[in-house]
C-alpha cells in the first residue's frame, strides 16, 4: 500500500479499536437501538461537514441507491446492533477480537464474487498468521461472565454469536460495495447507507415495543460522540476509501489490527491484565496484516 492508504489504514484501526471500548461504555445505560440511533445521527452529521468540500456526484440510477440501501443494512444496521447488544454481556476486549474474523469471512466471499480479488497463497499465509493473533487473544478471559448460572453463560456465548454474524455482515457489506458501487465516491457511499440504516431502525424500533432511550450521562454522550462523529462519519468515509483503493480483503484486514487496539485500552482504562497473550497476539495480528499487503501477496 501507498503512504497515504497506510495512514488511512492505521487512522481507521484507533478509530474502530477504540469504539468497542465505548460501545462498552454507552451500553451501560442505554440499549443497543437507542445507541446505534445516535450513533447514526452524529455520523451523518460529521460526515455532512464534507459534502461542501469535495462536492460529490449524486447517483441517478435507481438500482443504485438500492444498493446503498442494502449496503445501509449490512455494514451499518445489522451489525452495529448486534455489536451493541453483544457488549451488554461480553467485554469490549473480546468483541474486538471477535471483530477479527471479518477478513476470513472476506477473503472467501471476494474470491466468489470479485474477480480482480482472488485468494493467492500469500494472502492465505497472512490471513493465517493473523487469524492465529486472533485466537491467542481469545486464551485471554473474557471477562463477560461472573458465577457458573448457566443462563449467563448462554447469554455469554450468544454474545460471541452475535460478533461472529456481526463480522460476517461487514464480510458481505464490504464484497457487495466493491462490486455494485465501485464508481461511488466513498463520501456519498458512506451517507446515504447509514441514512437508509436510519430509516430502518426507526421502522424497526416501534415494532418491538420500544422507543429511543435520552441518555443522562456525560460519559455516555462522550462515547455516542466518538461512535457516532468518529466511529460512523469519518471512519466510515475512510473505509469506504480504502476499499476501492485497496480491494475489500485487504480493507477488512483492519479488523486483524482493531483487537490490539481494543485489548490495550481494555487493559488500560478497564484495568484488564497484561499478560502474554497480548504480546504475542500483536506479533503475529501486525505480521499477518505485513504479509498479506505485500506486493507478492
Amino acid at each position: 500500500m501507498k503512504l497515504r492508504e497506510w495512514a488511512a489504514f492505521l487512522s481507521l484501526t484507533f478509530i474502530w479499536g477504540a469504539s468497542f471500548l465505548w460501545i462498552k461504555i454507552a451500553v451501560q445505560e442505554i440499549d443497543p437501538f437507542s445507541l446505534v440511533t445516535f450513533r447514526i445521527i452524529l455520523g451523518l452529521i460529521g460526515l455532512a461537514v464534507f459534502f461542501p468540500i469535495q462536492k460529490p456526484k449524486i447517483p441517478r440510477r435507481f438500482r443504485t441507491w438500492v444498493d446503498m440501501a442494502l449496503l445501509g443494512l449490512l455494514s451499518s444496521a445489522i451489525p452495529w446492533v448486534l455489536i451493541s447488544w453483544a457488549e451488554e454481556t461480553i467485554d469490549s476486549a473480546l468483541a474486538g477480537v471477535l471483530n477479527g474474523t471479518v477478513p476470513l469471512f472476506t477473503i472467501l466471499i471476494a474470491h466468489l464474487f470479485i474477480h480482480d480479488d482472488r485468494m493467492t497463497y500469500g494472502r492465505v499465509v497472512g490471513l493465517l498468521v493473523g487469524f492465529a493473533g486472533v485466537v491467542v487473544l481469545t486464551q485471554r478471559d473474557g471477562g463477560g461472565t461472573n458465577g457458573g448460572l448457566s443462563i449467563v453463560v448462554s447469554r455469554h456465548l450468544l454474545g460471541q454469536g452475535a460478533m461472529l454474524l456481526a463480522a460476517l455482515s461487514y464480510a458481505v457489506g464490504g464484497v457487495y460495495a466493491r462490486r455494485h458501487l465501485r464508481n461511488v465516491s466513498a463520501l456519498v457511499q458512506a451517507f446515504f447507507s447509514m441514512v437508509f440504516s436510519l430509516v430502518v431502525l426507526q421502522g424497526v424500533i416501534p415494532l418491538i415495543g420500544g422507543a429511543v432511550a435520552v441518555p443522562a450521562r456525560v460519559e455516555t454522550w462522550v462515547a455516542l460522540a466518538w461512535l457516532g462523529v468518529l466511529g460512523a462519519g469519518v471512519a466510515s468515509y475512510i473505509f469506504y476509501y480504502l476499499l476501492h483503493a485497496i480491494g475489500p480483503t485487504r480493507a477488512s484486514l483492519v479488523t486483524y489490527t482493531i483487537p490490539v487496539v481494543s485489548v490495550t485500552l481494555g487493559v488500560i482504562v478497564l484495568g484488564e491484565r497484561l499478560d502474554w497473550a497480548l504480546a504475542a497476539g500483536t506479533v503475529l495480528i501486525v505480521s499477518g496484516v505485513w504479509v498479506v499487503n505485500r506486493k507478492s501477496s
